[in-house]
C-alpha cells in the first residue's frame, strides 16, 4: 500500500501481522542493540529489517545491516536514502537512489484516535482550526491520527537533511481528501523555522501524501532535488 504514495523511482517493501516477525533475521551487530529487548520489540526490529533488505535487493544493493545513527535515524548504503516504520500488525521501508531524490518519509498508525491530550500537544493553532472543519466535513477519518503521522513522515525527511531536531510545533501540516475520496488525499507541510538547503534552494514546506486502508493510515513524504 505504501508504495501508491511514493514515486516510480522509490521501492517499497512491507509486511503485515506478525509473518516476517523473525529475529533470527538479524545480522550480529542489530542482534545486540536488541538482545535485552522484549521479545515484541525484538520481533519488530527485526521484521522493519527484512522488509529494508529486501528493497535493497529490488535496488540491486548488496543487504546489509541497518544501524541507527544520530537520534536513532536509520543509516543507509553510500548512495541511498530511504526511511522505515512499524506499527501494530504492519512494517514497510521504502528505499531509493540519492541520485533520484534528495529524502524521504514514511508512517504508519492504527487508524484510530489519539490518546486523549496527544492531540493538543501536537497540532499547531492552525492546523486545530482546521481538523475541526474536515471532521465537520468527513467524520469517518480519525483526522488527529492522520496529523500525527503526517508530522511523522515530515520529520524523517527532514532529518536526513539537517541533521536537526524537528518539533511537532514547528510545522504547519494542512491535509485534504481527495475530490470524492475520504480514503485518500494530499497534505502540505509548511516549515515554521528556517528549511533545508536542497540543490542550493531553501525549502519552505514538504509536500506528502497519505492513505487510508486496513485499519491503518499510511502517510509518505518524498522531497525532490529541484
Amino acid at each position: 500500500m505504501i508504495e501508491e504514495l511514493l514515486p516510480e523511482s522509490v521501492v517499497a517493501v512491507e509486511a503485515f501481522g506478525d509473518q516476517e516477525d523473525r529475529v533470527t533475521a538479524l545480522y550480529p551487530e542489530e542482534e545486540r542493540l536488541v538482545e535485552r529487548a522484549v521479545d515484541k520489540r525484538r520481533r519488530e526490529f527485526a521484521a522493519v529489517r527484512i522488509c529494508a533488505r529486501r528493497a535493497m535487493e529490488k535496488l540491486g544493493v548488496p543487504p546489509q545491516p541497518v544501524l541507527p545513527g544520530q537520534r536513532g535515524a536509520p543509516r543507509w548504503p553510500d548512495g541511498i536514502a530511504g526511511s522505515m516504520t512499524h506499527c501494530e500488525g504492519y512494517r514497510a521501508a521504502a528505499l531509493v537512489r540519492a541520485a533520484d531524490l534528495a529524502s524521504l518519509g514514511i508512517d504508519a498508525e492504527p487508524h484510530g484516535p489519539l490518546p486523549d491530550g496527544v492531540f493538543d500537544s501536537v497540532a499547531v493553532p492552525a492546523e486545530q482550526a482546521r481538523h475541526r472543519e474536515l471532521c465537520a466535513v468527513r467524520p469517518e477519518v480519525h483526522w488527529d491520527r492522520l496529523l500525527f503521522s503526517a508530522k511523522e513522515s515530515v520529520y524523517k525527511a527532514w532529518f536526513p537533511l539537517t541533521r536537526a531536531w524537528l518539533d511537532f510545533s514547528e510545522a504547519d501540516i494542512d491535509l485534504w481528501p481527495a475530490p470524492g475520496s475520504a480514503a485518500r488525499g494530499g497534505f502540505h507541510a509548511r516549515l515554521l523555522v528556517p528549511g533545508p538547503l536542497v540543490g542550493g534552494v531553501r525549502l519552505t514546506g514538504f509536500e506528502g501524501r497519505w492513505l487510508v486502508a486496513d485499519s491503518l493510515v499510511l502517510t509518505a513524504v518524498s522531497v525532490p532535488h529541484s
